[in-house]
């Protein structure tokens, strides 16, 4: 029976070792192991000893070496090399220039001897290349969507309340967890915009949370805005501004981001494409309204002017309006006020806003200017299920944004496959809000080499005639993912060898999901392989998919326990329209989606 467990973090390897190489540390720990064995206290008197198994290649594995060398062969050339990529793995295109320095990379790491020095693998050195995520990783790391259609035609990497660095009521503002958006390829930054005296500061309103400079988010953004991708940023501005201070606003915009900041003439009828607007900066907001004619208004019609508290500026304008004598001084006042409330509004690139009427009028009502609308995940759900059709047509000239409820104080998140399933855009989450939610959102932009960009599946955009209905249940299925997982490798280096368990190695299991439209959704579960740390399964699922393009495929590692919640053991999650077949070599990621640096599987994937 398994005892309880001390709660300990993992150490890693590079931590303990700072002054030695990554792969010299590497080496020699994963040596020390395999050639020995664990010490493990029990009442602290008496040790229990427990071997460390060596790693060796599946079956399956020597079954491809043999089928791709000479028979009788202990060494695979790079031609035969080249041949397995291309027929077993489907990697038609690989070169052998590409196969020699596959070989030379492996053979350098393994055994630390020149490139010249030999031009073969044998099978160890071919099971090693299989497990080497940089070299065999499960999806593709270059951009190769076509990123020629309009803005409209692509899910983007959207963060909701970017500068937030925790919780939505008592947390700092900051341009950090911005900075850190950015790196890990967020394209759509949102800052709430406030008035203090002159000054405009980014801070969740009405909350207790700690403000940081407008100027400040400004210039963090141009700093870092395209060190991961190339492709558009987008700022979404909540603005509470006065109209001074949005004429403040503009010209810190203009001023900071200079030749960077994108903006039309005049109002969109379509998008433009990610690829024409790279290395380009954009600001979607409310535009603030014009009010010359307001000037000539008596009382009585004042009165009946808009009072939405969301149209701060409508309200600020209409006041300095009616306070205003008739002084030339005042006229020029009030013209250069609006001279430059002009000039933010021109500013704005995706212009957003609430309709006039009902949402379910606005999603069917077809307008020239493209536009963005936001809806909360609430009402999304609730216009899915009588309007999904007209979401979907919406989706397919304008932008959707969705953004949390707003009882998620501790900013948490939603599921996002409702949103992707009718063609929202910008799925906004709450990047420091770490969950089962923001590793869907990870896994889906992981796809096209992690640019921030995912082109939306034919069947969104397609005519109104073959429109995607998301609440269709009857779909025949479309392909079947087969998945089979061999073993994992890494836990002993990355952690301490008391971190799962504080008498015993760990008992590793794994948990497969598919996430997607409803019909494709599904659970599966390995055996438990009770302690070891290289735990192998050899274990084959098959999952039906209806949808393929919209699936996302869930690894989650877990050590078993008796008495207490299983352990993590780590996770990923892995587009499956991106799914390279063959076998692959799975990285996993801790809670907060940072990748481990050695712990990974072994997995093979297939549609049949």
């Amino acid at each position: 029976m398994k005892k309880s467990k001390k709660s300990q973090k993992g150490v890693t390897s590079n931590d303990k070792n700072k002054g030695m190489g990554k792969e010299k540390e590497r080496e020699k720990k994963s040596s020390s192991l395999e050639s020995g064995s664990y010490n493990y206290k029990m009442f602290s008197f008496f040790n229990r000893k427990f071997k460390i198994n060596e790693v060796e290649p599946p079956s399956d594995v020597n079954k491809a070496f043999s089928l791709f060398t000479d028979e009788g062969s202990t060494h695979m050339t790079p031609e035969q090399l080249r041949r397995f990529m291309s027929v077993h793995q489907c990697e038609v295109s690989t070169r052998l220039e590409d196969a020699q320095n596959i070989i030379e990379q492996v053979v350098n790491r393994r055994h630390h001897i020149t490139k010249f020095a030999r031009h073969t693998l044998n099978v160890e050195d071919f099971f090693h290349f299989l497990l080497s995520d940089d070299l065999n990783g499960p999806i593709r790391t270059q951009v190769h969507h076509d990123m020629s259609a309009p803005l409209s035609h692509y899910f983007i990497y959207t963060g909701h309340n970017s500068y937030l660095t925790g919780n939505q009521l008592s947390s700092d503002c900051s341009e950090v967890p911005i900075i850190k958006a950015l790196q890990n390829g967020v394209r759509v930054i949102e800052l709430d915009l406030w008035p203090s005296k002159d000054e405009i500061l980014v801070l969740h309103g009405r909350t207790l949370t700690t403000p940081v400079s407008f100027i400040q988010c400004l210039t963090s953004i141009k700093e870092y805005a395209f060190v991961s991708s190339p492709y558009p940023v987008i700022i979404t501005l909540e603005d509470h501004l006065t109209p001074e201070l949005q004429a403040k606003a503009a010209d810190m915009i203009t001023q900071t981001f200079e030749t960077m900041l994108y903006y039309p003439e005049s109002d969109l009828t379509e998008f433009p494409s990610p690829e024409s607007l790279k290395y380009r900066i954009m600001i979607s907001t409310k535009p603030p309204k014009e009010y010359l004619e307001v000037r000539s208004k008596d009382a009585s019609e004042d009165e009946s002017s808009p009072k939405d508290d969301s149209d701060a500026v409508s309200r600020n304008l209409l006041c300095y309006s009616n306070s205003s004598s008739e002084s030339d001084q005042e006229d020029e006042d009030f013209k250069s006020l609006q001279a430059g409330v002009s000039g933010y509004k021109r500013l704005i690139t995706i212009h957003a806003g609430k309709p006039k009427g009902s949402l379910k009028t606005a999603l069917k009502e077809v307008t020239d200017p493209v536009r963005r609308l936001s809806l909360s995940e609430h009402q999304l759900e609730k216009l899915a299920g009588s309007h999904g059709l007209d979401i979907v047509r919406f989706t397919q000239r304008n932008i959707l944004r969705v953004y949390p409820k707003g009882t998620r104080f501790t900013s948490s998140n939603y599921k996002p496959t409702i949103g992707w399933m009718h063609g929202a855009q910008m799925v906004a989450f709450n990047m420091q809000g770490y969950g089962k939610s923001l590793w869907l959102m990870h896994g889906m932009f992981r796809a096209n080499g992690g640019c921030g960009y995912v082109i939306k599946p034919d069947i969104l955009t397609r005519s109104a005639d073959e429109l995607f209905d998301p609440k269709a249940t009857l779909l025949p299925v479309q392909k079947t993912l087969k998945v089979k997982i061999y073993m994992g490798d890494g836990w002993r280096l990355d952690f301490k060898h008391t971190h799962f368990d504080a008498y015993s190695p760990p008992d590793f299991y794994t948990k497969i999901f598919i996430v997607g439209v409803p019909a494709d959704e599904a659970k599966k579960k390995t055996k438990i392989i009770e302690d070891d740390w290289c735990p192998v399964w050899d274990e084959e699922f098959s999952f039906p998919l209806t949808v393929p393009e919209l699936a996302l495929l869930r690894i989650e590692v877990r050590e078993y326990d008796i008495s207490e919640k299983d352990d993590f053991g780590g996770q990923t999650c892995l587009p499956v329209p991106e799914l390279r077949t063959g076998f692959r070599s799975v990285p996993l990621h801790d809670k907060k989606g940072v990748k481990h640096k050695n712990v990974r599987l072994l997995m093979r994937f297939e549609f049949v």
